[in-house]
């Protein structure tokens, strides 16, 4: 047994008091659970602290909170290491680390209810129905069950691991930017749809979502619902994937989100490095023509980029010369730009995308200081050791 001390964010709308944070002190295994710790607390020290949880095995996905200013599931996420990491973290910014507590929050972008128990309809479930999360099929529907194939379902394997605890939506930087934004998890829970065989409707929700100014170019890809995800869904991989759909079906959408993409990878194929003048002009005007003679549309976009481009110069962001001038940009060292075209060339020929449901981590090569038995098990060792023979 060890002492921890947890401090909650607390919010009793009965009392007509604002939030507050209170301390407990609590007696657990290392690896028991931050959701244990709670559970405790509200046994023996104050019945009122309120908690959402069910399963208490990261299936159900009822617990998610922030701990240490981590969105994730109480429940997966031991005391011990919640511990080590409120350690680091007051080490880090010069604190005492015997003076570290385990700081437990309500879930983030959501209303709290009360204490740890957050609203989750208006900024979750109201965006998953938005996505029209159902199979819409081709024809009538058959006598028994669809049918398919296996492998043409491998392709939806991690959005269909989602177990909607929302901790993907409370990390979320763009729905704090923007909370009409669709969302992670919704997104997610389209691609699961839009890559299922057996959907008629995909070209038409790959639209909707392409053409919605909240939609999949709203997000701005920070990895922080990809950190979050207890089950390795990868949120934004099934966003960029919806991208890709997208950008085959040649869709205009209206935050130019597709056509910046491409102006980006050009940019960085052709220079190594990003030249910003160029970014917002590619991606309104692309190529010669398009600044020779743009379209209204674009006139519109870039005199609408113009307060962007001024809050980039006063923060610094675009405030050396290259960065201002079309044309005047930092070269790569001599040779650097034929490896970025290699790694490009690469990427074209191979086309892969990594998913580890379909992977896995079977495919383990040992250390060089590692004994094969170590990964194989002596058995399996001894049997790999006969074949070779």
């Amino acid at each position: 047994m060890a002492d921890y001390t947890i401090k909650v964010r607390r919010f009793q709308p009965e009392s007509g008091e604002g939030p507050y944070w209170e301390q407990f002190k609590v007696e657990l295994e290392p690896s028991l659970s931050v959701l244990d710790a709670l559970l405790q607390t509200k046994d023996r020290e104050d019945g009122s602290l309120a908690v959402r949880c069910s399963c208490r095995a990261a299936i159900c996905g009822s617990c998610g909170m922030k701990i240490n200013g981590q969105s994730g599931l109480g429940c997966k996420t031991q005391i011990g290491e919640a511990q080590e990491l409120a350690e680091k973290k007051m080490g880090a910014v010069g604190g005492s680390a015997e003076r570290a507590v385990v700081v437990i929050e309500p879930m983030g972008n959501m209303p709290v209810i009360k204490d740890l128990v957050t609203d989750m309809e208006s900024t979750h479930w109201a965006k998953i129905r938005r996505v029209t999360p159902w199979l819409l099929p081709h024809g009538a529907p058959p006598e028994r069950e669809y049918i398919v194939e296996p492998e043409s379902m491998l392709d939806i394997t991690q959005p269909m691991a989602c177990i909607q605890c929302g901790a993907c939506v409370s990390s979320c930087l763009s729905m704090e930017a923007d909370p009409g934004f669709i969302g992670p998890a919704a997104l997610a829970k389209a691609y699961r749809f839009v890559g299922d065989p057996r959907d008629a409707e995909t070209k038409e929700r790959l639209h909707d979502l392409a053409e919605d100014p909240h939609g999949i170019y709203d997000c701005t890809h920070c990895f922080a619902c990809v950190d979050a995800c207890p089950k390795d869904v990868a949120p934004m991989d099934q966003i960029m994937r919806l991208r890709r759909r997208a950008g085959e079906e040649g869709i205009e959408d209206p935050n130019s989100g597709h056509d910046h993409e491409i102006a980006f990878v050009k940019i960085i194929e052709k220079k190594g490095t990003l030249d910003e003048s160029l970014l917002l002009q590619e991606s309104f005007a692309p190529g010669i023509k398009g600044k020779l003679k743009p379209s209204k549309r674009a006139i519109k976009e870039m005199l609408g980029s113009i307060p962007t481009a001024i809050r980039g110069i006063k923060t610094g962001k675009m405030r050396s010369l290259p960065k201002l001038i079309p044309g005047i940009h930092h070269k790569l060292p001599d040779g650097a730009q034929d490896d970025v075209k290699a790694i490009y060339k690469h990427a074209e020929e191979h086309n892969e995308e990594f998913n580890l449901y379909i992977k896995g981590e079977e495919d383990v090569e040992p250390e060089p200081d590692e004994p094969t038995d170590a990964i194989l098990g002596d058995e399996a060792a001894a049997a790999a050791e006969s074949e070779s023979a």
